[in-house]
């Protein structure tokens, strides 16, 4: 059986050898390509992933697994071999589920609605995007009913992302968190307002990209196995744990753009190259989910990067890089600027008070979409109308409403419930963490973050993709996902802030 196993880990590597170049190809789409080579670059993503179907799905490949499957049994069911073998199995499952035929025209109609939701954005132009839409929407139900019979629809599209998880049940949690947040709010709104206006200054753009390479720096990311590039909407990708890239936007007018979004995706690279390296070039080597990944950039984003302790250490060396900006503006002026609460049309630019209620706006839209209670042309004006009831906002135009997300023209429909999710997350490792360690606003205070990182690499990094998410949070924290948690760290935190 040992040279069976062998050989099927072979198989495997191959797979996602495959697999990890045609990330690759997405990765330079993003960062590096002409505009019109969208349409080619269609054509070479699909050839491989349509490799890595045939390949998963072939005769010989399956009759491995399923010896294999009746030897797992066999295995102590935490051993690593026991864990590849169920992973292996689901990918599996869901490319037999799947024809070559939908994976192909899957992978060539987002190769061009990237470039498509590009321009449309720009131009702020909804109509240049909606026909691509309108096919990914028409793709993502034809997905869904490959897993038929289902509980709603949009559970085998929440999978892919989130394990697992129902619809129900994301949407269980998102009730019981949405009237705290909204009395949370209401609290906050009846309070003076801080100031925030030294934010939205002319700030130099290479300076910013260079403090941000400073601080994610000292949090621990190895530029030897690393890169930082610009594209239009953020993003982290990892081929290997020797390889995990990330890529910011700077808005010289505002810096938490860039700030906030180099330090959140930081946290999502440090996961990637926590990843135990005996997990290479298999399905192990990735985050248990992306609710899980989206729980370490929200640390590292928002937990660490908009802390008081943070900041004491690294506040003056700001205001080393912009001292006609913030020179005159004190430390506890500039927290509470950088954490102040006001309902906003941009998602990644949100308060951390608000930004799970753009969450729940884009789960709603997307099973409706889903459900097909909602046309794609009715879009923006369901969008315009949540954000009325959820934000008392209008957005002014597309570009600002229901363009500024990146995803649907990728196809990720069931991803946007995973970063509310790990808000969650986020907030019940950090108590448990600062329960094993006391002292940590100390380490802040003095710029160190490596007992920080590997804390989370124990804990949470060398596993990847070993464990089911909720058993993960479970083993670390005690319990499944909650909201109580997130609530108490908010709770506490605006307190201060808002003077509650």
């Amino acid at each position: 059986m040992e040279k069976k196993l062998a050989k099927f880990k072979q198989a495997v590597a191959e797979i996602f050898d495959i697999y990890a170049a045609a990330m690759m190809l997405e990765w330079d789409q993003q960062v590096n390509m002409p505009p019109g080579g969208a349409e080619r670059r269609g054509n070479q993503i699909a050839t491989l992933q349509g490799l890595v179907h045939s390949k998963t799905t072939s005769k010989k490949f399956g009759k491995r697994l399923e010896k294999l499957s009746k030897y797992a049994e066999e295995l102590d069911p935490d051993s690593d071999d026991a864990r590849l073998i169920q992973n292996v199995q689901k990918f599996y499952d869901t490319h037999a589920k799947v024809t070559p035929e939908y994976t192909a025209k899957f992978y060539k109609t987002v190769a061009l609605a990237y470039g498509a939701w590009e321009e449309a954005r720009a131009e702020s132009n909804f109509a240049k995007f909606q026909p691509y839409l309108e096919e990914i929407v028409d793709l993502r139900r034809q997905y869904a009913e490959f897993f038929a019979p289902y509980e709603h629809v949009y559970d085998p599209l929440l999978d892919v992302y989130e394990p697992d998880m129902k619809t129900a049940e994301v949407q269980a949690i998102f009730n019981q968190l949405r009237p705290q947040q909204v009395e949370l709010l209401k609290a906050i709104a009846d309070s003076p307002q801080v100031d925030s206006s030294f934010l939205h200054l002319e700030y130099d753009e290479q300076k910013q990209w260079d403090f941000g390479v400073e601080v994610i720096t000292k949090y621990g990311y190895d530029w030897k196995r690393g890169r930082q590039d610009k594209s239009a909407h953020p993003f982290t990708i990892g081929f290997s744990v020797n390889d995990v890239r990330i890529t910011t936007r700077v808005d010289k007018n505002y810096i938490p753009t860039a700030l906030f979004g180099t330090l959140h995706e930081c946290g999502h690279a440090l996961y990637g190259m926590g990843h135990n390296p005996a997990y290479e070039r298999t399905p192990l080597a990735d985050g248990a989910s992306m609710a899980v990944h989206e729980s370490q950039s929200r640390t590292y984003e928002n937990l660490v990067g908009r802390s008081m302790p943070f900041w004491e250490h690294f506040y003056p060396r700001l205001q080393e890089f912009f001292p006609s900006q913030l020179g005159n503006v004190d430390l506890g002026t500039f927290y509470k600027g950088i954490n102040y609460v006001e309902p906003s049309l941009i998602r990644v630019e949100a308060d951390e008070a608000t930004y799970n209620l753009h969450i729940m706006l884009r789960l709603e839209l997307e099973i409706a979409l889903m459900e097909g209670s909602l046309a794609v042309n009715d879009l923006p004006a369901a969008w315009n109308s949540r954000m009325e009831e959820y934000f008392d906002l209008t957005p002014p135009n597309d570009a600002q409403g229901v363009l500024q997300d990146v995803h649907w023209s990728s196809g990720y429909f069931g991803y946007f419930p995973t970063y509310a999710l790990g808000n969650l997350i986020s907030a019940q490792l950090w108590e448990k963490l600062s329960q094993e360690m006391p002292d940590i606003d100390d380490q802040m205070r003095r710029g160190e973050f490596a007992n920080l990182t590997e804390w989370m690499r124990s804990n949470i990094h060398v596993h990847g993709k070993k464990y089911k998410p909720q058993e993960l949070v479970q083993r670390v924290t005690g319990s499944k996902i909650d909201p109580a948690p997130y609530m108490r760290y908010l709770t506490t935190k605006y307190s201060e802030i808002y003077g509650l």
